[in-house]
């Protein structure tokens, strides 16, 4: 029964009291399953300030602890122990509100500034000189990837479970557009299978017509060396 606890969703929810075998269930407004906390408001704040100071704290070890400060050293390191944590099934909370991505993006602006020739330039141009991508555009990429897999039925999770597909007879685009519905909250509007439709619908054919995942991939990549703010947030 310590496992069991309750949580209540929405404004109208009247909160009820619940028990089990005679003991009153704990009522909780954040609870993490699966790596990921969830808060009652449906809300990223949470779990975003858990990410960043668990990547923060083992950038700064690595900081401390490594004196080979070689770009290649640093960089692997930084993907291997570092950026997983900021990345980590992201689709699911994938945050909206500006102060939680720039709390997030504060950890890769941390790690660019370890290579002293660079800290006199401004933010993006120490990422293009590492090969870097923001972690707002990893965020958008990692959502048409997850939407490419369900359409293509590459994922256990099945399309229609998320998506509707457009009745669209204009020979424009691509022939997987996806319809977007009206929503009357931002939580709503921000969620996966929202946010991502804009960014899907204006794909080409031929990103569509990708034979692989990793095929898919470099079409993102080059997408955005002709496009460089098509991952980032309007």
């Amino acid at each position: 029964m310590s496992k069991c606890k309750i949580m209540h969703f929405g404004k109208r929810n009247i909160g009820n009291k619940y028990s089990m075998n005679g003991h009153a269930l704990e009522e909780v407004a954040a609870e993490k399953d699966l790596g990921v906390i969830f808060s009652s408001d449906l809300k990223s704040a949470t779990h975003c300030k858990e990410v960043y100071s668990k990547a923060n704290r083992i950038l700064g070890l690595i900081s401390r602890t490594i004196q080979y400060k070689s770009p290649t050293v640093l960089i692997n390191l930084y993907k291997s122990l570092v950026r997983p944590h900021l990345d980590y099934c992201s689709m699911v909370w994938s945050p909206h509100y500006n102060k939680d991505k720039l709390l997030l993006e504060r950890v890769q602006h941390r790690f660019t500034r370890l290579f002293t020739h660079l800290r006199s330039l401004p933010y993006e141009d120490r990422l293009s000189h590492l090969g870097l991508w923001s972690l707002e555009e990893r965020r958008n990429r990692t959502d048409l990837i997850e939407a490419f897999k369900m359409v293509k039925g590459l994922s256990s999770n099945h399309w229609s479970l998320f998506f509707h597909r457009a009745n669209d007879s204009t020979t424009r685009g691509h022939s997987w557009k996806l319809m977007k519905k009206n929503c009357c909250t931002d939580t709503r509007l921000c969620f996966f299978s929202q946010r991502v439709i804009n960014r899907w619908n204006i794909l080409t054919q031929e990103d569509i017509d990708a034979v692989s995942i990793n095929s898919f991939k470099n079409k993102l990549e080059k997408k955005r060396t002709r496009q460089m703010d098509f991952f980032k947030d309007k």
